[in-house]
């Protein structure tokens, strides 16, 4: 597919969410998105208020994960760890649903635990991850229309630290479920640009990845004529 290098640098999360990751990974990972323009860093609550220092005057965005990787927290939990990380400078949630509650069918519950998040974010756009990997495509589709009717801004496939990540099938199902004007980042397992380009024609608007990096490489190698 036709893409620019702008189009794609801008539907990047430069991703650090390792549970080992360091002060120094945090920087590389900040100096990264700054000098291939990311359209935001992805990172722990631990790192937001770094991250924002370390990004101040740039355009790249500080995308903090909540209810992370397994979503199993209180609705009052991820709100207050939303709240939280907005105040210490995230611009972006990544918030991780109620899979058991998803596929339970206790859509209630999950709908307020989106809410809950949603209006602790007051206004900044607000990714649900579905895990897609643990629900079937009933399942996925009533997570999209609970995501939509919650107020989200974006549904996405994965934590990446489950059984799998992304799979097209799942992007372009949700992509349809959704609608044209909303939001869907696919992560987990983004390792090529071939990768990259597959989820985007699925329907993906925003990516995920911590192989970011390689990923826009590539395309400066294939734009140049390399093999």
């Amino acid at each position: 597919m036709e893409i620019t290098r702008q189009q794609l640098t801008n539907m990047i999360d430069h991703s650090l969410l390792r549970p080992n990751a360091t002060r120094e990974q945090l920087a590389k990972l900040c100096h990264e998105a700054m000098e291939y323009r990311f359209k935001a860093v992805c990172v722990n609550p631990i790192h937001v208020a770094e991250a924002a220092q370390l990004l101040k005057g740039s355009k790249v965005l500080v995308c903090s994960v909540v209810g992370f990787p397994f979503g199993t927290h209180s609705h009052k939990t991820k709100a207050f760890e939303t709240k939280e990380v907005i105040r210490l400078g995230a611009q972006e949630i990544d918030m991780v649903i109620r899979v058991g509650a998803l596929k339970e069918g206790r859509d209630r519950e999950v709908m307020e635990d989106i809410q809950s998040v949603v209006h602790a974010a007051t206004g900044n756009p607000v990714k649900v991850i579905l895990e897609t990997c643990y629900i079937n495509a009933e399942e996925i589709i009533r997570g999209c229309k609970l995501s939509v009717e919650a107020g989200a801004s974006f549904v996405k496939t994965s934590t990446g630290f489950a059984e799998a990540g992304a799979k097209v099938e799942d992007v372009r199902l949700m992509r349809k479920t959704v609608g044209k004007d909303f939001g869907v980042k696919a992560a987990g397992g983004i390792r090529t640009l071939e990768d990259a380009l597959k989820m985007i024609e699925a329907g993906a608007t925003r990516l995920g990845t911590s192989a970011s990096v390689a990923i826009i490489q590539q395309f400066d190698k294939n734009e140049k004529g390399g093999k």
